[in-house]
């Protein structure tokens, strides 16, 4: 056993103690009443997307200028080494370098979660305590999904108990079946609900009634479930999700976060009619066009987007200006 996991495991009694114990203004904690503490996870998170530079290095600088402008956005935090960060293509170094960055910029009243999900068990355990060395508050783990066909529910449920039982902080699970192939099984889900430190899903997949679904199976348990996307965002509150990781928001984050409070006041054909234009521009920049789609149109609102890594391409000049033509059709640009 690698002295990381040795160590989750010497530690976990304490390390939970003192999450628990932690006083109300710690960032993110909410005591609602009657229940356990439990960190509240309703709003907009976007899923930041990792700046390189020429030569295809983390440009440090670039995400400091970002973070900078996102601070002045009403998210509930942010996702560190999400899919839109290119996470895999982060060597592990840098992915802990980039998180202690994100760490020291974020406001206090922020949430700040960052992808530890690996292949293997034990090298996400390993993961999942550098992250929350470097500052993370809730560590986000994908599926394994490279040996696809063995990940059955009961192999899910023991890699993500393992992970719970390990990690010092809170985990959100994450399925994201257009990149991995692999939805989580709901029998899965539900099991893992119960679990103390398994805090909520992030699921991407689209699919209302799953959503709507999860939400009521695992109502009794101090579980929350995230909108993996914006182009479903406002029907994923509509059936009880708590908020959302959303690419676009790297882009337009304030629509996102007015979406969200128009929803929580109930203000349904305002959040309608915000909701019809969010869909398209959140289609380009995710299924159509991707993570340079995403960057290129961060550039257009004042942020850094900059490469790719390889082997992920620039896009055409014809697909820039289809890009530009979708966000200028919904009144963005």
């Amino acid at each position: 056993m690698a002295f990381s996991t040795r160590l989750a495991s010497s530690l976990r009694p304490t390390l939970a103690a003192l999450r628990w114990a932690a006083p109300r203004h710690c960032r993110g904690l909410s005591i609602p009443r009657g229940s356990e503490p439990s960190l509240d996870l309703g709003g907009i998170f976007p899923p930041l997307a990792t700046p390189f530079s020429p030569t295809q290095e983390v440009d440090y600088a670039q995400l400091e200028g970002n973070l900078r402008r996102y601070a002045s956005i009403p998210f509930r935090g942010l996702v560190v080494l999400g899919s839109n960060g290119e996470y895999p293509y982060l060597a592990p170094r840098e992915r802990v370098e980039v998180v202690s960055c994100v760490h020291r910029a974020l406001p206090r009243d922020r949430l700040l979660l960052a992808g530890s999900g690996c292949e293997s068990t034990q090298a996400t355990i390993e993961l999942t305590v550098s992250m929350a060395e470097a500052g993370a508050d809730v560590a986000l783990v994908v599926t394994p999904c490279y040996y696809r066909g063995a990940m059955t529910t009961a192999a899910l449920v023991h890699h993500y108990t393992e992970v719970g039982d390990a990690s010092p902080i809170p985990v959100v699970l994450y399925s994201v079946p257009a990149n991995t192939g692999l939805d989580l099984p709901m029998e899965a889900v539900i099991t893992l609900a119960q679990h103390p430190n398994i805090i909520g899903i992030k699921d991407s997949g689209g699919d209302i009634t799953r959503m709507g679904l999860m939400v009521h199976k695992t109502r009794q348990e101090d579980f929350q479930v995230l909108a993996g996307s914006a182009g479903f965002l406002l029907a994923s509150y509509a059936v009880g999700a708590s908020g959302g990781v959303c690419a676009l928001a790297n882009v337009l984050g304030d629509p996102l976060c007015q979406l969200d409070h128009l929803c929580r006041e109930g203000q349904w054909q305002e959040a309608r009619d915000l909701q019809h234009r969010l869909i398209e521009p959140n289609t380009a920049v995710t299924r159509r066009f991707g993570i340079p789609g995403l960057k290129k149109s961060m550039e257009w609102f004042g942020y850094y987007g900059g490469p790719c890594r390889a082997p992920l391409a620039p896009l055409s000049p014809a697909q820039v200006e289809e890009l530009r033509s979708t966000f200028s059709a919904n009144g963005w640009l």
